[in-house]
């Protein structure tokens, strides 16, 4: 009788195993959607929950994004997309902001008629994530947001700092430069998107707190122990979503989370794939 189980058992792991091959080889849907004056790229791919996934600055659905696209396609329906200036997605004339950012991945939704969805975003993607639960809150249902802050001296001072000296001459010849040139239409504009994302970066910036508390998005806040953003500044974010002070096996705790990885950078963030996927599939398939 134990073997039958056995053999059950083994054929359920094959067929599993082979489910979540067929996934990653699965083609992704893809297409432009008109919102806001953008053609914005997007690609679908896998099946279940809805999560739109935002990108950092400089970066597009290619490789290492294209991995962490795979692994939450498994199990849930991936909406990636290419935000402002970025890869396929040509710039237009229009400030890059959190609060037009955030107005894009609303009317994506929209276009696509899904009602509700998770948001996962990386740096400028996860403030993206965060103000697009402040600006439409009837869209989002949890948010994880790995590393960014919620105001601009959020960021290290050293951070801060490097903008203003950073040229469009230290990009050349680098991936961020070269990607895009392959990808984006409008060849050659890639100077004048650096410019565009240079003064998004320098202008003063605040969500404000009150508005970021009100919040009623669960928010998964996931950083590196080196990673620009202040821990003070983290402890405060999860704060205001309910989060630190509070024996959780004491008294009730807030539906957010924290995870603060060791020995991770800002950019190192993007390696820890294997630690932090599971980590946010765990935080999106909690019930309230």
């Amino acid at each position: 009788m134990n073997w039958k189980i056995n053999m059950k058992i083994t054929a359920f792991i094959l067929m599993m195993f082979l489910a979540s091959i067929a996934t990653a080889q699965q083609k992704p849907v893809t297409g432009y959607a008109p919102v806001n004056g953008l053609k914005m790229y997007y690609e679908i791919k896998g099946g279940g929950e809805p999560v739109v996934l935002l990108h950092g600055a400089f970066m597009a659905i290619t490789d290492d994004w294209r991995l962490w696209i795979d692994e939450l396609a498994k199990t849930r329906k991936v909406i990636a997309v290419e935000m402002q200036g970025h890869g396929r997605t040509a710039d237009i004339d229009r400030d890059i902001t959190y609060e037009n950012l955030s107005d894009d991945v609303a009317a994506l939704l929209d276009y696509l008629k899904i009602e509700r969805a998770d948001v996962v975003g990386y740096s400028l993607g996860g403030g993206t994530a965060m103000m697009t639960a402040i600006r439409h809150p009837e869209k989002v249902r949890k948010v994880v947001s790995i590393s960014h802050p919620i105001r601009r001296d959020g960021w290290v001072k050293e951070a801060n700092d490097f903008w203003p000296n950073w040229t469009v001459e230290m990009m050349k010849g680098s991936p961020a430069e070269t990607e895009r040139e392959k990808l984006n239409p409008v060849k050659g504009s890639f100077p004048a998107f650096f410019a565009h994302i240079k003064a998004a970066a320098m202008r003063p910036w605040d969500f404000g707190t009150e508005r970021f508390s009100a919040t009623k998005a669960p928010m998964f806040f996931i950083h590196g122990d080196a990673d620009g953003v202040r821990i003070d500044h983290i402890a405060e974010m999860y704060r205001l979503k309910g989060g630190g002070n509070i024996h959780g096996d004491m008294s009730p705790r807030s539906a957010s989370r924290l995870a603060i990885l060791p020995n991770t950078t800002h950019v190192t963030l993007m390696n820890r794939m294997t630690t932090i996927i599971p980590m946010i599939n765990d935080f999106l398939d909690a019930k309230p």
